[in-house]
């Protein structure tokens, strides 16, 4: 199981933010992608998932482009962007519930009870999350990282708003999903603790 990015240019406007790109990441691997801002990280990205066209290059999941098996992808795919993608009416169980649907999954109740315990929101399920915090918000989107199986995980600055505590629990989360086999892309200030042969580097001003 492999992702693989073969000379990939992206622009914004006029403007290039990076060409001949090119990288794999198979299982077992995290890539942590670094540039400054505005070189196009999120950009990236979101075109890793399909969500951005690329002005050149390819991007494949399991050796075949994502644009002909979109379906098989997406199944194997979570993404977590800027936003937490959270609906303020509802409260933590039932946004993990539609957010679970949305993507053609089902998750038991006791599950997602389970996943906000372990993100300290023991408590807070029957809360609405207009109510909650920026940190509990962020909470309650990572989250859906306890409750899916996709093995391919990309995260566009996962630790915004997560006090130490926090912090050192996604951390863990990630670093499990790793050793058991799963693959992460990731921009973050903060470091995860994995061996160096499970984690490679990319900066992204290498490639103006």
């Amino acid at each position: 199981m492999s992702l693989s990015v073969q000379q990939l240019q992206c622009s914004r406007g006029d403007l290039c933010l990076f060409q001949d790109l090119s990288f794999e990441l198979q299982s077992g691997q995290l890539i942590w992608l670094e540039g400054k801002n505005g070189s196009g990280k999120t950009t990236l990205l979101r075109t890793l998932c399909g969500l951005f066209l690329a002005d050149e290059g390819e991007v494949l999941w399991r050796g075949e482009s994502i644009k002909k098996t979109p379906d098989v992808f997406y199944r194997e795919l979570f993404y977590l962007g800027h936003q937490n993608a959270l609906k303020l009416d509802l409260n933590p169980i039932e946004n993990l519930q539609v957010l679970s649907r949305l993507v053609g999954g089902s998750v038991t109740e006791e599950r997602i009870e389970q996943a906000l315990s372990k993100m300290g929101l023991a408590g807070y399920e029957d809360v609405p999350v207009r109510q909650m915090s920026q940190g509990q918000k962020r909470r309650v989107a990572l989250s859906r990282l306890l409750i899916n199986d996709a093995p391919l995980w990309i995260l566009d600055e996962p630790f915004v708003a997560l006090d130490v505590a926090a912090v050192e629990l996604l951390q863990s989360i990630i670093v499990q999903h790793v050793q058991n086999g799963g693959m992460a892309i990731l921009t973050t200030h903060q470091a995860v603790p994995l061996p160096a042969e499970q984690m490679q580097r990319l900066s992204l001003d290498r490639y103006v």
